[in-house]
């Protein structure tokens, strides 16, 4: 009898899919079977930061940022940032997560880290979802005047934390101790894009330093969507943040197939 197989050759493409639906099932079934903690936290982790953030701007005594209420600014900012910055560690924490699938000659790194990135997006775009629903029923302000922004500039968090945790992944494995460089690196990105602390308050000419950042980008036009009447940033470009991602998703993949077999070996 033929062998199917011999028959019927799969192509690259075809076997390429399958992988990524299989890695995809895998990590989804991983991290729901994780406990109902883990559905709590991510729900909670917003909440909890802009619930801290609110006590200091109570004590403060500022009600408004830019035109928007507090909660709203805060909120927007937070759940804007998450869509990055889990979407980065996730795909940063991949390789040593996945290493027992690189057995198999079909798996490649890369594809650990792909299909994780498209979980942490689906899974993201769902709890901004439920946090707007509940937020407005809550009576703050979440439902964006531009929808349609709002998609665009997510999308573009998440190419920006796709980019930045291909880079990091490949640092990460291949250079000791690197994690702590990240990590300050980390807490700066969350410092200056805007997230927690009014950029209006910066000084000049660091305030436009700071336009370098493209995260930064992303979370104030987020906020703009949702309310026209914001005061923004002067200088904010969307296209910027979709050019900074594209150069590091570039980079990204070609570390990886650079290093593949290092990666591979650790």
């Amino acid at each position: 009898m033929i062998n199917y197989d011999y028959a019927h050759p799969r192509t690259s493409l075809s076997i390429t899919l399958s992988v990524w639906y299989a890695l995809f099932l895998r990590e989804a079934v991983t991290r729901l079977s994780a406990g109902r903690i883990a559905w709590v936290w991510l729900l909670a982790e917003p909440i909890i930061s802009m619930g801290v953030m609110l006590f200091v701007f109570t004590v403060i005594r500022m009600r408004v940022v830019g035109g928007m209420t507090t909660e709203t600014w805060l909120l927007i900012g937070l759940v804007s940032y998450l869509m990055f910055s889990r979407t980065a560690a996730q795909v940063q924490g991949a390789l040593n997560a996945n290493k027992a699938l690189f057995v198999y000659r079909q798996v490649k790194p890369v594809d650990t880290l792909l299909m994780r990135a498209a979980l942490e997006g689906v899974m993201s775009v769902l709890i901004a979802i439920v946090i707007g629903i509940g937020g407005t029923f809550f009576g703050v302000e979440l439902i964006p005047e531009e929808p349609l922004t709002v998609v665009i500039v997510f999308l573009g968090l998440w190419l920006m934390g796709l980019g930045y945790g291909l880079v990091t992944s490949v640092a990460a494995g291949l250079i000791p101790k690197v994690g702590i460089v990240l990590g300050i690196v980390s807490k700066v990105l969350h410092l200056s894009s805007g997230v927690i602390l009014p950029l209006a308050h910066i000084p000049q000419p660091y305030r436009n330093w700071l336009l370098f950042n493209p995260v930064l980008h992303g979370i104030e036009s987020a906020r703009l969507a949702v309310s026209p009447t914001y005061v923004a940033m002067s200088g904010l470009d969307i296209s910027y943040l979709y050019k900074c991602a594209a150069v590091a998703i570039f980079f990204g993949l070609a570390l990886h197939r650079r290093f593949a077999n290092k990666l591979l070996a650790l």
